[in-house]
């Protein structure tokens, strides 16, 4: 699978939304990778370039299209019209 096909979740260690998408998506036994955007340096401008310099966050991406801090009935859809499933 290419990289940008994999769900990625962008967030901190600190940040509960964060800790629920994640905690969510491995109760559904979905494969992601979950990068901090405080010790990322990557993941940081990844984010940052997505919204014209600003930091947000969570943001889940896959496949070149993205969601800033969705509610888990947000990320199900999501989910579902990518085909993304468990």
């Amino acid at each position: 699978m290419d990289q940008s096909d994999k769900l990625k979740i962008f967030g901190t260690g600190w940040c509960p939304k964060s800790a629920v998408l994640a905690n969510h998506l491995q109760a559904e036994w979905i494969d992601f990778d979950f990068l901090n955007v405080e010790t990322d340096e990557q993941a940081k401008q990844t984010v940052m370039d997505l919204y014209h310099g600003e930091l947000k966050f969570p943001t889940v991406t896959f496949g070149g299209k993205h969601l800033k801090n969705p509610t888990i009935q947000e990320l199900n859809k999501f989910l579902k019209d990518n085909n993304i499933e468990e």
